[in-house]
């Protein structure tokens, strides 16, 4: 998990051209979903972070988005 505020503008497209960011989400909703979401577009920065896969994301507590990743977060939700 990569905070927004401790990268730069080009260490961030930097990681996402390689590909090491692949997901962003907010830490105080707990919620991740896709690097174009338009949810997480408007979200704070000092509330983004950044996962490479999201196997990352689950592994800290996070939820799929309902809104880009819909059928992620309806497997998540039948679950809880």
């Amino acid at each position: 998990m990569r905070k927004h505020g401790e990268l730069s503008n080009g260490q961030l497209f930097k990681l996402i051209k390689n590909q090491s960011i692949n997901l962003a989400g907010n830490k105080r909703l707990k919620i991740y979903g896709t690097l174009k979401c338009k949810s997480g577009k408007r979200m704070k920065k000092s509330n983004r972070v950044f996962f490479k896969n999201k196997s990352e994301a689950k592994l800290v507590g996070f939820r799929p988005c309902g809104h880009c990743m819909k059928n992620d977060y309806l497997k998540w939700s039948v679950i809880f």
